[in-house]
């Protein structure tokens, strides 16, 4: 024990208040905000409750939340609330500490905590966590004098802003590729200089199957839905794959990839460009198309990042067996229409763009994760007591 800590389980720490379980009836167009747990990952979409709340439901901008049901690293453990007055729905707790506990020194002991019951969690999914209040009331942390927590706090926070701010940089990078996606990849909107055609065409016109197969010296690819063509070892922790390849799909670099298997926002199936520097292979259940350009598949990969792109596209062509199984030919998929740009030069333009806003992307990410590892291993110095802070 370091000198001035205290050993304190959370529940000494603080008072927890939990949410009700407003359902249907209970919603209204108007009145206070119900906080969800999907408003905790960010979500503005709320429901309302116009009754009278009991107390212990109302929550205040800048409470400290928990949610004990949820998915692990996005929508389980605590929150420092930053939506408006609102009340709490169920499997969420308010969480008000006790005299001589900083609150946001609490939230980020309950940040620790949340590593721990998530790394002895078994769920119905091994990203799911649901746990009992006991379970988080029974964690035990190094409690120094309240000066210390708030020391401990005011530099944790310093990383926490910095990270936010990257945060905001690559939401608002995403939001530009949205754009872009809307309206300089489908025409709408055009590059100053450039005014070559634009025309409605089949995929046919612009991919082909090439139709090339293994030749087992290749690797064995997924597809992902955030970063494309990955290695099945390193993605998914093994090879699935058969042990005779020679009928598996080649992937030349640059090839448009379609995956028909349903994923998460993509039901009907995922479509990349591989940005592998080498051939690789995947299932023979993908199709792997050769654009006539490699910025045409460069264009198609940045359109087909949106979900409702890849729906808009698919849903005609597509038929769904009786188990919810995705039924289409490989000439079927070449059959749907795009406008796309047919000026070389124009296509090039475009590329660079979605490339230059990628290398951003990359920075910012690798930026946002380098000071989250740098934050957490400040935490577990200075939380533990083995780096002390003159308050």
């Amino acid at each position: 024990m370091f000198e001035g800590h205290a050993r304190r389980s959370i529940g000494a720490l603080c008072d927890f208040f939990n949410g009700n379980g407003f359902r249907p009836p209970d919603w209204r167009p108007s009145g206070l905000p119900i906080i969800r747990i999907q408003n905790l990952n960010g979500s503005q979409n709320f429901n309302y409750f116009d009754g009278e709340p009991k107390p212990k439901w109302i929550v205040e901008p800048g409470d400290l939340l928990f949610a004990w049901a949820g998915v692990k690293g996005v929508s389980f453990g605590p929150t420092i609330w930053p939506g408006p007055r609102g009340v709490l729905n169920q499997h969420i707790f308010r969480i008000v500490p006790k005299k001589g506990v900083d609150k946001y020194w609490l939230y980020l002991a309950l940040q620790v905590a949340t590593r721990r019951i998530e790394s002895n969690a078994h769920g119905f999914k091994s990203s799911l966590v649901h746990v009992q209040k006991d379970d988080i009331t029974n964690q035990v942390v190094d409690l120094p004098p309240l000066p210390e927590q708030r020391k401990i706090a005011e530099i944790l926070r310093t990383w926490e802003e910095a990270i936010e701010k990257l945060q905001a940089l690559r939401a608002a990078n995403l939001k530009r590729r949205i754009w872009m996606r809307t309206h300089l990849f489908t025409g709408r909107t055009r590059l100053p200089g450039y005014s070559g055609d634009w025309r409605e065409v089949t995929l046919g016109e612009v991919l082909t199957e090439h139709g090339l197969r293994g030749t087992g010296a290749e690797e064995v690819f997924s597809v992902s839905v955030h970063k494309g063509l990955v290695n099945q070892i390193e993605h998914l922790g093994r090879s699935f794959a058969a042990a005779e390849t020679s009928h598996y799909n080649r992937v030349l670099p640059g090839d448009i990839v379609y995956t028909k298997s349903p994923t998460g926002d993509f039901p009907l199936g995922i479509i990349k460009q591989s940005k592998i520097s080498e051939q690789v292979i995947v299932s023979p259940l993908y199709g792997v198309f050769s654009p006539a350009t490699r910025a045409l598949g460069a264009i198609l990969d940045a359109l087909f990042e949106s979900p409702l792109a890849v729906r808009n596209y698919l849903h005609p062509l597509v038929q769904k067996g009786a188990k919810n199984t995705i039924a289409i030919t490989n000439r079927r998929f070449l059959e749907g229409k795009l406008r796309l740009p047919m000026d070389h030069a124009e296509q090039s333009a475009l590329v660079e763009m979605v490339e230059v806003s990628q290398a951003e992307f990359t920075a910012i990410e690798a930026k946002i994760e380098a000071l989250s590892r740098q934050k957490r291993g400040l935490m577990q110095k200075l939380l533990t007591g083995e780096w002390r802070v003159s308050p």
